[in-house]
């Protein structure tokens, strides 16, 4: 690989992962501007991003050699498209009304752990005492962490957003290890396009069941951030990282978008003026280095069933 086609997906690879930081910051501007619930903003999000993702679906299906999905496929796709950008999503953007955007973004990152989990009670892979080590390394760093925010503010509604973003670490973790059976058969950019396609529809009939046909009327600051939102943290994003994984490898990839958590307390700090303590930066570095640790030994062990 060349020196300079490495550098450069190195930079997609980054510059996605702050982006896609940034998600958490929207949505809790979003909520400093006005009264809104989780699924309006969701689907203010979709529908400005959804646009995009429609046009790269009807790209890749119109290129030479375009192998079309089997039923078995679609299914598939449905299931994880409703799970990863519905289910994940609404959960992340519920618990973001009671936590800060620093924990939020840390008690997500938690997600290649809950992978790990998942992968071996549903494809029974053996779980290593280095992976189980790696996995304490993280859940003690989540609760050191956890323990500082309880410690500035004690709220009740602190264990309600936790629990929220927990589910959404649980069913985004679903979507990766779902993904990585699906992707290498169709392909990193047709699933992604693909799933949020049908992820929106899922999100636009939830908003019509509970606020029927009526357009509602926000802020004009409201649907700005929303519009950013869709464009800066989601669709720009989404290509970077793909685009990434293509030229770096997805072990790369994962290992550079770890600066994801850090990425989002640093920003939470510019906008939002959350604090920075030292129980959450403790607790960063703790989650960090297990997650590190996990995607390190899965690297070594792929290389080796590679030779």
């Amino acid at each position: 690989m060349k020196r300079s086609s490495y550098a450069l997906g190195f930079a997609m690879a980054l510059i996605g992962a702050f982006m896609f930081s940034a998600k958490a910051i929207y949505v809790k501007l979003v909520y400093r501007t006005e009264a809104i619930d989780a699924i309006s903003m969701l689907a203010l999000r979709m529908l400005f991003s959804l646009p995009f993702y429609a046009v790269t679906a009807w790209v890749l299906a119109r290129r030479p050699g375009n192998v079309k999905l089997t039923a078995r496929q679609w299914v598939w796709l449905l299931i994880l498209g409703l799970m990863g950008y519905y289910f994940s999503s609404l959960l992340d953007f519920m618990g973001l009304a009671y936590i800060s955007a620093g924990l939020e973004r840390l008690i997500l990152f938690l997600y290649p752990t809950f992978a790990l989990l998942i992968g071996a009670v549903a494809f029974r892979r053996k779980v290593t005492r280095f992976q189980w080590t790696a996995l304490l390394i993280a859940y003690v760093g989540m609760l050191v962490a956890f323990m500082g925010d309880v410690q500035q503010e004690w709220n009740p509604s602190v264990i309600t957003g936790c629990l929220l973003i927990l589910g959404c670490a649980v069913t985004y973790a679903i979507y990766i290890v779902g993904g990585g059976e699906l992707i290498p058969k169709i392909g990193s950019m047709k699933f992604t396009a693909y799933a949020s396609m049908v992820a929106a529809l899922g999100i636009f009939v939830q908003y019509f069941v509970q606020h029927g046909a009526e357009v509602r009327h926000f802020s004009g600051h409201t649907y700005w951030l929303c519009f950013q939102m869709a464009i800066v943290s989601t669709v720009i994003p989404t290509f970077l990282t793909s685009e990434g994984i293509r030229k770096i490898g997805s072990g790369n990839t994962a290992i550079v978008t770890s600066i994801g958590p850090v990425a989002t307390i640093v920003q939470a700090y510019i906008f939002l003026d959350e604090p920075i303590t030292w129980p959450q930066l403790a607790g960063t570095a703790l989650v960090l280095a297990g997650v590190l640790l996990i995607g390190r030994k899965g690297k070594e062990g792929t290389i080796k069933n590679e030779r």
